[in-house]
């Protein structure tokens, strides 16, 4: 039986632990990717969209877990780089 990841109280202890773990011998099936937005933000968009639409949005973005501008940056990333 593989082991379960410990939870950790800062990143530097998870940095840690990755440094020294041998992970083939963890549990990862409830790994979920990851996605970091390293790049500056600096253009704006304003749009209208009907209520039921940005209501949507937002439940989406919480059951994900993340804010919903966000997600809708993601939508478009997606949109845009998904094959023809």
């Amino acid at each position: 039986m593989k082991k379960k990841i410990p939870t950790f109280k800062t990143d530097r202890e998870a940095e840690r632990f990755i440094d020294t773990a041998d992970l083939s011998g963890y549990d990862l099936s409830g790994a979920e990717p990851v996605r970091f937005e390293f790049e500056k933000k600096d253009a704006r968009v304003n749009m209208r969209l009907p209520r039921a639409l940005l209501d949507a949005l937002k439940e989406r973005a919480k059951r994900r877990g993340i804010p919903y501008q966000r997600f809708i940056r993601e939508a478009l990333e997606q949109a845009l780089t998904a094959r023809k």
